[in-house]
């Protein structure tokens, strides 16, 4: 237990650390990251995440530029009994271009989301730190176009989440799941 704790503290010291030196890609474009994403890779070390990471599978996400700049996000996930977890969030942008921001009201956090690498065709890195109470967590997420991503993405996505903190097997590839049905009512706020 005391070398877990040390563990976690040594990487929460490296998290606080590098947070803030890691800014959005250069050249960010809004418009290209509109669309269908799936969820593929996950990595926290974020206690919600350690205890869930086992269940968690890949889902859906569609980003949705506003008139504004801003970005609408809705996330949906199939369930194991067929219905469907859903979210959503209104991300406003910021001065720097690929940074959001976002308050969560089904987890009650606060969400600084920046996209750290995009190739808009095939995938996207998504840089979050997650306030609560004051504490902060980093979440690193990994989009694909499609649900397969390559030997050489899932090595680039795991990298980057050590290179920030989390610890290896807190960066992890979710395993493949079929969609939402399109029209499913069954959901989670």
């Amino acid at each position: 237990m005391r070398t877990t704790v040390l563990r976690m503290m040594a990487a929460l010291m490296c998290v606080m650390a590098v947070c803030a030196d890691v800014m959005p890609m250069q050249d960010f474009n809004l418009e290209k990251m509109a669309g269908k994403w799936y969820l593929i890779g996950f990595a926290s070390n974020a206690q919600w995440f350690v205890d869930h990471k086992e269940s968690m599978k890949v889902g859906t996400a569609m980003f949705a530029p506003t008139e504004g700049g801003d970005l609408d996000l809705s996330y949906a996930t199939l369930n194991t009994d067929g219905t469907c977890w859903r979210m959503t969030h209104l991300a406003k942008k910021t001065d720097t271009p690929g940074r959001f921001t976002f308050h969560s009201h089904t987890w009650n956090n606060d969400n600084d989301m920046r996209i750290v690498d995009v190739v808009y065709d095939s995938y996207a890195l998504d840089y979050t730190i997650k306030t609560k109470d004051e504490v902060s967590e980093v979440l690193v997420k990994l989009y694909s176009r499609s649900p397969e991503v390559s030997a050489d993405l899932q090595q680039k996505f795991s990298q980057f989440s050590q290179t920030h903190g989390i610890l290896p097997e807190n960066s992890v590839i979710l395993p493949k799941n079929a969609e939402c049905p399109e029209d499913a009512a069954t959901a989670a706020p």
